[in-house]
């Protein structure tokens, strides 16, 4: 029952296959820092891997047919991509579905103020964090600003600060620990407080301004730069991500280091196992989802109905327009949830099970994990996937080779999760969680093992092609 060490039956081919993606993903990773960037890029790949806009093909009046490959955006910031088979859509797809956005710091719609109450120099924008961070991890940390701020006229600025060769990075101060002896007696919870999560943007004042003059130099640098007015912040949309590229870790390079691998791990290696499919029998996808870190809300979150719609329009572009067969095709589809899974660490064992070693708990290295169920204590809010199904995905990565381990999110009563699963399974569809082990889930910098990115992407190459 003991899951398999990947990194031992490597052949120096595997080793040379493993170095190619890391590099690729690295790439990836660096430059795709928010769901915006994400589907930009993703867009790019696929064009040059031969697929074509959706939205083109109904508006052409095209025709749909098997060996089609066509990508759908959703308001810039989620993406379905499609290799349509040569088996009727309406029997069903094998879906990827993960999601591309992480936690990070946003900015608030009226951000910009300077100190009113000490009278000193410095600026800052105002903000409020998005999704589930540990508030401490972000304070002191170089950090860029991306993101759009959109003028009345429609005219989107793009915004991308800090990850430049000579870009200047913001910040969020901290206390000396000189001082900070109350703090730390307070609980880890009411020691960082959200609203005190303020990025610190300047600290020059503008020459010949009287009142508020750093903040007029802030104001002054995004005029000149974005030709913007303070104004024009109310219908921004910007965030803070922690500056600098992913990273080889670990004296051996064994690992990756880098912001956002929750879960963009998952979604470049679905991807790349889709552009890679050469051809398939059933029609297979790879969606890939904004707003799961905050509940998968909204019109770019899974719960939305962008990925019905787009399904809809295929089917009709192939003559089909009936909703029965929307609902045919989503209900005959099998699907694995890409998301990561919290790797063991043995400096934090009690937080998993106390079996020793633990045996329902993901390892690094050992390769792509199974969530039969995720959820919290009572596996509430679980998908909990069939035995059936469970037994199928099994065949299907011991026929391909594909290292493989099942776990749980740590110890009974200790937390919980959620996922898209129970999203998908809506439909009827069979959906199981997959994905990779990650260390410091949910911090500014995420750490994986390459080797289990590697068997991950095998992973989603064997279920494309047999399930």
């Amino acid at each position: 029952m003991e899951s398999k060490k990947a990194w031992l039956d490597y052949t120096s081919d595997d080793e040379y296959a493993i170095e190619r993606l890391m590099d690729s993903y690295k790439a990836f990773l660096t430059v795709s820092k928010t769901e915006r960037r994400c589907v930009e890029n993703l867009v790019l790949m696929a064009e040059a891997a031969g697929y074509r806009d959706l939205k083109e093909i109904v508006k052409n009046g095209e025709t749909v047919k098997p060996g089609d490959r066509i990508y759908a955006v959703g308001m810039k910031k989620t993406i379905a991509l499609f290799q349509i088979g040569t088996e009727p859509l309406e029997k069903g797809m094998n879906i990827l579905g993960a999601h591309i956005d992480s936690p990070r710091i946003d900015v608030k719609q009226a951000p910009l103020y300077q100190d009113p109450y000490f009278k000193t120099e410095f600026a800052y924008f105002d903000t409020h964090y998005y999704g589930g961070i540990r508030k401490y991890q972000w304070l002191a940390l170089p950090l860029a600003l991306y993101g759009v701020i959109v003028k009345k006229d429609g005219t989107v600025m793009d915004v991308a600060i800090g990850d430049g060769d000579d870009d200047q990075v913001l910040f969020i101060s901290d206390l000396l620990p000189h001082l900070a002896h109350k703090s730390e007696n307070k609980p880890l919870s009411e020691s960082f407080e959200g609203e005190k999560l303020d990025v610190l943007v300047g600290s020059r004042p503008l020459p010949g301004v009287e009142k508020e003059a750093t903040k007029a130099q802030i104001l002054k640098f995004f005029k000149d730069r974005y030709d913007v007015e303070e104004e024009d912040f109310l219908s921004a949309e910007l965030e803070l991500v922690p500056a600098g590229e992913a990273r080889d870790a670990g004296l051996d390079r064994s690992m990756i280091l880098g912001y956002g691998q929750d879960d963009r791990v998952c979604a470049y290696t679905s991807a790349a196992a889709l552009f890679d499919l050469k051809e398939s029998r059933r029609t297979s996808v790879c969606l890939l989802t904004d707003k799961e870190e905050i509940g998968s809300v909204g019109a770019t979150g899974a719960q939305s109905m962008f990925f019905e719609n787009a399904v809809a329009e295929i089917l009709a572009a192939m003559g089909n327009d009936s909703n029965l067969a929307v609902r045919r095709a989503l209900s005959g589809s099998r699907m694995l949830s890409s998301d990561v899974s919290a790797a063991f660490d043995p400096l934090f064992s009690s937080s998993f099970e106390t079996l020793c070693p633990p045996r329902n708990s993901a390892y690094f290295g050992r390769g792509i994990c199974f969530n039969k169920f995720t959820g919290s204590r009572g596996k509430s809010g679980s998908n909990d996937a069939n035995a059936e199904y469970m037994a199928a995905m099994r065949k299907i990565m011991d026929d391909n080779g594909v290292r493989y381990q099942t776990a749980e999110l740590g110890k009974v009563d200790e937390g919980g999760v959620g996922t898209i699963a129970f999203i998908s399974a809506k439909y009827g569809m069979e959906v199981i969680d997959s994905g990779v082990p990650v260390l410091s889930m949910h911090a500014p910098w995420e750490t994986c093992s390459k080797s289990d990115i590697f068997e991950a992407y095998k992973a989603y190459k064997a279920f494309l092609k047999d399930a």
